[in-house]
C-alpha cells in the first residue's frame, strides 16, 4: 500500500460494521417484502387487505381483543371489529370471553384458525371453479377432439406439521 492510499489508516472494526449493518438493512428488506408477499396472498384468500392484516397480526399474538388488533395493525378499531365480526361468521377466527378478576366488561380475545385449516376451507371452491373452466366445451356444447376433461380437479392440501 502507498503512503497516498486513503485505505491504509481505515478501521477493520468500521468496515465490518459498515458491512453488518448494509447485511441487516438488506435482510431487513427481504422480510418486509416476504412480508407484503404474504399480505397479497392472504388478501386474496380473506377477500381483503384489511382482514389479511388481521389474521396475521392473530397468528403472531393469538388471544388479542379487537383493541390490541387495532393498535398491532394500524387499523380503525371500529373497522377491526368489523373485520373480526365477519372472520369469526365464517370460522376463520375463534374468539372467547376474557376473564378478569374485576368487575367490568370481558371483551372478546381473538385467534386465527391455522393456515391449513384456512387452505382447506377455500379448495373446494377453488376446484369448483376450476372444474368449470376446464369443461367449458362441454357446457357449450363445442366438444373437441379429445372429448373434453374426463377427470375433475382435485387439490389436495397437507399440513406442513404432518410431514
Amino acid at each position: 500500500m502507498s503512503a497516498d492510499d486513503p485505505n491504509d489508516d481505515a478501521d477493520p472494526l468500521d468496515e465490518a460494521d459498515d458491512v453488518r449493518n448494509r447485511f441487516e438493512q438488506e435482510a431487513d428488506r427481504a422480510v418486509e417484502q416476504f412480508d407484503e408477499g404474504i399480505v397479497d396472498v392472504l388478501a386474496w384468500v380473506l377477500d381483503t387487505e384489511t382482514r389479511a392484516r388481521i389474521y396475521v397480526s392473530l397468528r403472531q399474538n393469538p388471544g388479542s381483543t379487537s383493541d390490541e388488533i387495532a393498535d398491532a395493525t394500524g387499523l380503525y378499531p371500529s373497522t377491526v371489529r368489523e373485520a373480526l365480526a365477519a372472520l369469526h361468521g365464517e370460522g376463520k377466527v375463534t374468539r372467547e370471553k376474557r376473564e378478569s378478576d374485576g368487575a367490568g366488561n370481558n371483551p372478546y380475545e381473538y385467534s386465527a384458525i391455522a393456515p391449513s385449516e384456512l387452505v382447506n376451507a377455500i379448495v373446494g371452491d377453488i376446484q369448483s371453479e376450476l372444474n368449470a373452466v376446464f369443461n367449458l366445451d362441454a357446457h357449450l356444447g363445442d366438444v373437441g377432439p379429445d372429448g373434453g376433461a374426463d377427470e375433475p380437479v382435485t387439490i389436495s392440501v397437507e399440513d406442513a406439521d404432518e410431514e
